[in-house]
Parts: C-alpha cells; sequence; structure tokens
C-alpha cells in the first residue's frame, strides 16, 4: 500500500468529522487500529504520522491519536473497536489491517472508516462495490492476491523442471489465503498447459 493513497483517501474524511469539534476548535481525535502489534507494525505507525504531518496534523498538537492493538488476537478487536468509539474518534484508520477493518465496520456505523487491504475489499466483505463503496467505509487495496500467479511463474522461471511448488498463508488473514491459493492454482495450470504446448512445438 503506498503510504500516500492511503493519507489522501483518509484526508478526505475530514470533511466527515463533527461539525461541533471544528466550531470548537479542539483537536480532532483519529482511532489508529491494528490486529497486530505496535512492534510488528511500527513501519506503519512512522508512515501514518509522517502522512499526517505532510497534511497539516500533527500528533499532539492539532490531532490526536488513539491507538489500539490485537496483538494477533482477533477475539479481542471487537471490543477494541467498541473502546474506540466511546472514546468519541472523528475516524479510524486500518492501514493493512483488514481484520480490523472489519471489526470496526461490524462496530461503528457511524463513524468513517478508511482501510488498506492486501485483498479483495468486496471479497472479505468490506464493501459491496470496488469503484463506489457505501455507508461509511472506503480505503485502498494493493490488490496482493492477483501477484500470486506472477510469483508463480518467476518461481517457474527459474525452476522450469520443478513440478511442485509450495504457497504459505496465513489462514488468520480475512478472505486473503483463499483468494491467493485460487489465483495460484489457476496459474499453476496455465503454466503446466503453456509448458506442455511449449515441448509439443519442439
Amino acid at each position: 500500500m503506498r503510504r500516500r493513497d492511503f493519507i489522501t483517501v483518509l484526508g478526505g474524511t475530514a470533511a466527515t468529522w463533527p461539525l461541533a469539534a471544528r466550531a470548537q476548535h479542539t483537536a480532532p481525535v483519529i482511532g489508529f487500529f491494528n490486529h497486530g502489534t505496535p512492534e510488528a507494525t511500527a513501519l506503519f505507525v512512522t508512515a501514518f504520522r509522517k502522512g499526517l504531518s505532510e497534511t497539516g496534523y500533527v500528533e499532539g498538537q492539532n490531532v490526536t491519536v488513539e491507538y489500539r492493538w490485537g496483538y494477533n488476537d482477533d477475539k479481542l478487536l471487537p471490543e477494541l473497536a467498541a473502546d474506540l468509539i466511546r472514546r468519541r474518534v472523528s475516524v479510524i484508520a486500518t492501514p493493512m489491517s483488514t481484520s480490523a477493518a472489519l471489526a470496526a465496520k461490524a462496530t461503528a456505523t457511524t463513524i468513517p472508516i478508511v482501510f488498506g487491504t492486501g485483498g479483495d475489499p468486496v471479497q472479505v466483505g468490506l464493501v459491496t462495490n470496488f469503484n463506489r463503496p457505501s455507508g461509511n467505509i472506503t480505503g485502498v487495496s494493493v490488490l496482493s492476491w492477483q501477484l500470486a500467479g506472477k510469483r508463480l511463474g518467476w518461481l517457474h522461471e527459474l525452476l522450469p523442471t520443478a513440478t511442485r511448488f509450495a504457497v504459505l498463508v496465513n489462514p488468520k488473514t480475512a478472505g486473503l489465503p483463499e483468494t491467493f491459493i485460487k489465483e495460484a492454482q489457476i496459474a499453476a495450470a496455465t503454466l503446466w498447459i503453456a509448458d506442455r504446448c511449449s515441448h509439443r512445438q519442439r
């Protein structure tokens, strides 16, 4: 996910921040919500803060960020999302955390949610339409599942005589493992057929 894409989407939600807060000149509160740990997502946090500063928001000065971490336990996510709502955040950001985005969507029906995901946001249930997301949620996808075929193709070029490859996925990643495996299987079938045809032509 490109940082600028995510921050641009996040910045666009400023128009939906509570009017009362802006009228009183109080700093908006952003919820940073992730299923992982602070250590594992340190780069995301750094990029998030830098992106905010590029749009004129400096944490601790004119914006407050409430961080919530799931520590890789998805059972904690609904309560963490509810806690952000109780904190009355203006927007919830879930960069590269599909499970956190789903928990936020299920809990926050009016607060704007900005997600970043590596999967298909329609398939995992974040939005109903990729080009025109509805409701209170929007975001970006790096479409990483579409790279499964490319990666397999590169492996095939490096090891043209190999007939078996393994695909390692995290089963806890919402929606992505199934899609990634399916794309890899399609690519494998295509590569096998193409390889057979090339051998026949020889």
